[in-house]
């Protein structure tokens, strides 16, 4: 099937709790940082799953705690996620039918770009480039299950 594996509704993949660990390089001054934590899809009051992701970033030799929130609601075609951060600002869109996807965002002067890929049930990536007048940076994130799939119970 090559290297990608197909997720026919990317909500029902997603839900439970994932191992993260991410690595985080500055292209530009060559310093590197890893975070290393749990990230869990919960379900929303609706539809859709809150993402909160918890665990320890560690920069330039300094460990501090790290916490970031999204929410991943249904998208506009089935099977699909319009993601949104934690105030309900659009982030990206998500459609992981053949298991890959590239998305955008600009924020102000920078561009994010990310790319997800699914290995197989269990594992998952995603790679943002950073880039902008003050920022060239590379997030790579792997994501590993912790545990078994969450079943999802649709919302009203």
């Amino acid at each position: 099937m090559g290297e990608f594996w197909p997720v026919p509704d990317v909500l029902a993949y997603l839900a439970g709790r994932w191992h993260a660990t991410r690595s985080v390089r500055d292209l530009t001054g060559g310093d590197e940082g890893r975070f290393e934590g749990v990230t869990v899809f919960s379900p929303l009051a609706g539809g859709g799953l809150l993402s909160r992701e918890s665990g320890t970033f560690t920069w330039r030799g300094t460990a501090r705690p790290a916490e970031r929130t999204l929410r991943f609601l249904p998208g506009d075609a089935p099977g699909t996620a319009d993601v949104r951060f934690a105030d309900g600002r659009p982030f990206h869109g998500l459609d992981l039918a053949t298991g890959h996807h590239v998305a955008e965002h600009p924020c102000a002067a920078d561009l994010y770009r990310g790319e997800f890929t699914v290995r197989d049930t269990d594992h998952w990536r995603t790679v943002w480039r950073v880039g902008g007048p003050a920022k060239d940076l590379l997030l790579t994130t792997d994501y590993e299950r912790a545990g078994p799939p969450v079943t999802r119970t649709p919302g009203p």
